[in-house]
């Protein structure tokens, strides 16, 4: 076997190139001139039983800022394609779209449910439509919101001191600052309570040892909430660290097929010290996450049934623009019958997230409610996504009419928050009274 140098297989490349090889993309609008993509996005046709009507006043506001600012502002950019060849759009890159951030800051719904701090004090509901409507656009703008606010943010309103509520949350409610959230380890993810990474007490704060990863937002993050084990007393509590800390190296994961925007990492913590006054006083116990998580896993349940409302919207301007056989794709049987299925989901969906809110602002909400919401939900967008990308064609599989990208970006918030069959397994201890999420213990001998 020949192995030819770089200079050879230079060469060789050439030879079996064409001239037009290397030409940018043809705009999607002349390659495919039957159908609009989706940075200019579809009208809103997924609210078939009129839910606008359970909203609010307020509710219905913020619902018509943040949708006219995502169909304005992001998605044009999030299929864009430059005119080179070496300039895809963000996600196909999997870069972040850095100059939106002010924009974002500027809506008036980041901080969400956190009241005063310079935060807009929404309802749960305002809250989880916002979250809907950035998602139904770009699931990964959803998700960047997601962390800083509902996880990031709230941690700090929670868990922090009055100090550091007035000295962090102003600026990351305009974001100015951004902020992550550090739970999962290499080692214990869905066993996050089993995280190994150390807190040890040293003179004037604390010292912090360990692995994070999948935290994202953490690659650019000013602050980074790290949940690690006190080595007294085996407790986990909580730490703000400051970007570019000693010690500290974030590196991005590569390779992923969903959610390519968002900036997950690994996070190496190598003896970082932490001030006695960056340690959240109110994070004292595993325990103590679960009223961040209680919050999170509802907004995190309306960004798969904002992704749906988005794949809806889409596959019905695409069948009655799109032709074939003489006829607008609408026009035939079997794609009626999958486009029906998916508005039925929908409906199905959003009346669930929207008890899911009222059951918690009325503070009747149990963890199990929670994740049988986040689970069944994203299951249903899956099953929605898959139809979409069914309906699409050839189509389906490219992020300009929004379904393929939609399609891979359902697939980490399948998995984030509590995979389906962890959450189906919490609602499940709540319905029985017992726990499996263990194996049971091995016997020595078979009862036979």
């Amino acid at each position: 076997m020949t192995v030819l140098s770089s200079r050879d297989r230079d060469e060789a490349e050439k030879k079996v190139k064409s001239s037009y090889f290397d030409l940018p993309a043809m705009d999607v609008s002349v390659a495919f001139p039957q159908a609009t993509p989706a940075s200019k996005f579809p009208p809103c046709t997924s609210d078939y039983y009129h839910f606008n009507e359970l909203l609010t006043p307020e509710e219905q506001a913020v619902r018509k800022r943040v949708r006219e600012f995502m169909e304005k502002e992001v998605a044009p950019i999030m299929t864009e394609v430059c005119l080179s060849s070496s300039c895809l759009f963000y996600w196909e890159k999997a870069e972040f779209p850095f100059h939106i951030i002010p924009k974002l800051g500027a809506l008036g719904v980041v901080g969400g449910s956190i009241k005063g701090y310079g935060c807009p004090g929404l309802s749960i509901t305002a809250n989880a439509i916002a979250t809907a409507e950035i998602s139904r656009v770009d699931a990964s703008c959803g998700t960047f919101n997601l962390v800083h606010t509902s996880l990031g943010m709230l941690t700090i309103a929670l868990c922090g001191s009055e100090a550091q509520k007035h000295k962090y949350l102003p600026s990351l409610a305009q974001m100015k600052t951004v902020t992550c959230w550090a739970l999962t380890e290499p080692d214990n993810g869905s066993d996050a309570s089993a995280l190994q990474t150390t807190a040890t007490k040293v003179e004037g704060g604390w010292v912090l040892t360990g692995q994070k990863r999948w935290i994202g937002n953490s690659t650019f993050a000013d602050l980074l909430i790290i949940l690690a084990r006190n080595t007294t007393t085996n407790q986990v509590n909580g730490f703000i660290v400051k970007k570019d800390a000693p010690g500290l190296t974030v590196t991005k994961i590569p390779n992923k097929i969903g959610l390519r925007i968002v900036q997950n990492g690994d996070i190496l913590l190598q003896n970082v010290f932490v001030p006695d006054e960056e340690r959240l006083p109110g994070l004292n116990s595993f325990q103590d996450t679960s009223k961040v998580l209680a919050v999170s896993r509802v907004m995190v349940a309306w960004q798969p049934i904002g992704v749906s409302m988005g794949v809806y919207d889409m596959c019905h301007r695409y069948l009655k623009e799109r032709k074939q056989f003489g006829a607008p794709l609408a026009a035939f049987q079997i794609n009626q019958q999958k486009l029906v299925k998916m508005l039925g989901n929908v409906q199905a969906m959003f009346l669930m997230g929207w008890r899911l809110c009222k059951l918690y602002e009325s503070g009747q909400m149990t963890p199990g409610q929670a994740s049988l919401g986040k689970a069944w939900i994203s299951s249903k967008a899956r099953e929605t996504a898959s139809l979409g990308r069914e309906l699409l064609g050839g189509n389906g599989i490219v992020g300009d009419f929004l379904v393929a990208k939609a399609f891979c970006d359902l697939e980490p918030i399948y998995t984030y928050e509590g995979t389906y069959d962890i959450n189906t397994l919490v609602t499940a201890r709540e319905v029985t009274g017992i726990a499996s999420f263990k194996p049971a213990a091995s016997r020595s001998r078979s009862r036979l």
